[in-house]
């Protein structure tokens, strides 16, 4: 099968395939988007998480030490990098939206890769499902975007009765857990590996002239932390040191920025201590499917022509400030693990301090495959990065988020109130309704774990109104 050449040749120092070059030399595409990951993994130096495939792809490839998502929460930041828009760009803001409704021509990463001439497949959860209770649904998938889609549903789906839950019949937006004994090829991540594996290997045989987009989209760690007892063991519950929250932290943070959710403020030591075993397990459980991924492209002799990107929706807290799981616009919520594997294994266990964006996604994608880019695109490519780790990359990173202090303050109820924040290289700047609900500052030169709001200090003065300005520039460019 032949498509007809493009008639702009690009090079990027070898990075980029030409464009001239017919299908069956254009990389493979294999993007596996994790549902709730935060950075806690061995490749980005965790001394207790087990995640050696994930490290092995990282050693591979070039680690992101400052990526962002453009919202912390799972349909705003998955339409935002799938679409290549910012969530004010997309009209997706909630959990809720369907992006259809509001932007209905704009073609998606995927609909972008079909359009010209890749098989496109998705396994799994790369639009938005609720979880559990749409694992094997469709949820919010884009119909537009794909040749053949999966949807796996496991044992874990079907837990319901037993899981562990601060919020009685609730799973998905409360801490929720439970280890199966059942075999842990029926969980929905591993069903969904074979699945995917199961497609390279008809895509390899039937149609090795086409190249593939393959999107596997992981559920775990996503609540409820469903894992076998096999996993859970390996986190002793005596080695599991939860964060506390600090004395005092909360007390300059304006309370738009608190998203607390029920009883999550309430849990004994013990509690967090299997929360966070929960929670730890499952990262591990789906670091192993990520193996079996790379595995079948060795395997298949896939490896050396595919581009492989790993990537969460959002980050993830474990007790920062107070706050468990995400929605806020703390550095624990909005960065996000991300790693890109080049076929020639360019600059091969790299890490770059770059400033990304999610949004950066899509440009880079199709500019590394040689295709041309659509008109809409809002992210910029990170090619430059990728060729060299040392490349400054953005000045900042734009992420925004409605407040959820509405959870647990039943005054604030009625109140709509939109987050923006910037993560520069030295400083986080966030605003609440453009300040009037709040304004924080944080320099993570001085202060990394974000225990001092530097925005009432006089001294502070002109970098605020310098991040102010940036802020606004940021924010008329993403609507």
């Amino acid at each position: 099968m032949r498509f007809p050449a493009f008639a702009l040749c690009m090079s990027l120092s070898g990075l980029v395939l030409s464009a001239c070059n017919p299908p069956d030399e254009r990389p493979n595409i294999l993007f596996i988007a994790v549902d709730d990951l935060n950075n806690d993994l061995g490749a980005y130096g965790h001394d207790l998480v087990q995640s050696p495939h994930i490290d092995r792809l990282a050693a591979q490839g070039i680690r992101f030490d400052r990526a962002y998502s453009q919202y912390p929460v799972c349909n705003p930041s998955r339409v935002s990098f799938l679409t290549g828009l910012y969530p004010e760009q997309t009209g997706v803001l909630t959990n809720q939206d369907t992006f259809r409704v509001h932007i209905p021509e704009v073609a998606t990463l995927p609909q972008w890769f079909r359009r010209h001439g890749y098989h496109v497949a998705r396994v799994g959860k790369i639009f938005h499902y609720g979880v559990p209770r749409e694992i094997g649904a469709d949820g919010l998938d884009d119909s537009l975007s794909w040749d053949h889609v999966v949807n796996p549903r496991g044992i874990d789906r079907e837990a319901h009765d037993r899981i562990h839950t601060l919020v009685p019949g609730q799973f998905g937006g409360t801490l929720s857990w439970l280890a199966i004994d059942d075999e842990e090829g029926e969980h929905t991540d591993a069903l969904g590996a074979s699945a995917a594996i199961s497609l390279l290997e008809e895509h390899r045989a039937s149609r090795p002239d086409q190249p593939i987009f393959l999107a596997v989209g992981f559920y775990r760690p996503h609540t409820p932390y469903v894992a076998p007892q096999s996993w859970f063991d390996k986190y002793p519950l005596e080695d599991i040191h939860p964060v506390l929250e600090a004395p005092g932290d909360r007390d300059d943070i304006p309370v738009a920025a608190l998203a607390d959710r029920p009883k999550q403020r309430d849990l004994t030591l013990a509690q967090r201590r299997e929360i966070i075993q929960a929670y730890y397990a499952s990262v591990s459980f789906m670091d192993a499917q990520v193996g079996r991924l790379l595995d079948a492209l060795e395997r298949l002799d896939m490896a050396d022509n595919t581009i492989v990107v790993f990537v969460s929706d959002h980050g993830y807290h474990l007790g920062q400030h107070g706050l468990w799981q995400k929605g806020d616009l703390f550095e624990g919520s909005v960065r996000v693990p991300l790693i890109v594997s080049l076929p020639n294994r360019a600059q091969a266990g790299a890490a770059t301090d770059a400033i990304a964006e999610l949004v950066d996604l899509y440009p880079t994608l199709v500019e590394l495959s040689g295709l041309p880019a659509p008109d809409h695109l809002a992210g910029q490519s990170m090619t430059p990065i990728l060729e060299n780790p040392a490349h400054p990359g953005r000045s900042a990173a734009l992420t925004v988020a409605w407040s959820r202090a509405r959870w647990t303050r039943p005054e604030m109820s009625n109140e709509a109130i939109l987050g923006r924040t910037i993560r520069t290289p030295r400083f986080r700047y966030t605003e609440w309704n453009e300040g009037e609900a709040g304004v924080e500052l944080y320099d993570y030169f001085e202060d990394p774990q974000e225990y001092a709001n530097l925005a009432p200090r006089p001294e502070y003065a002109d970098t605020l109104a310098r991040l102010k300005q940036l802020l606004d520039e940021k924010r008329r460019a993403a609507q």
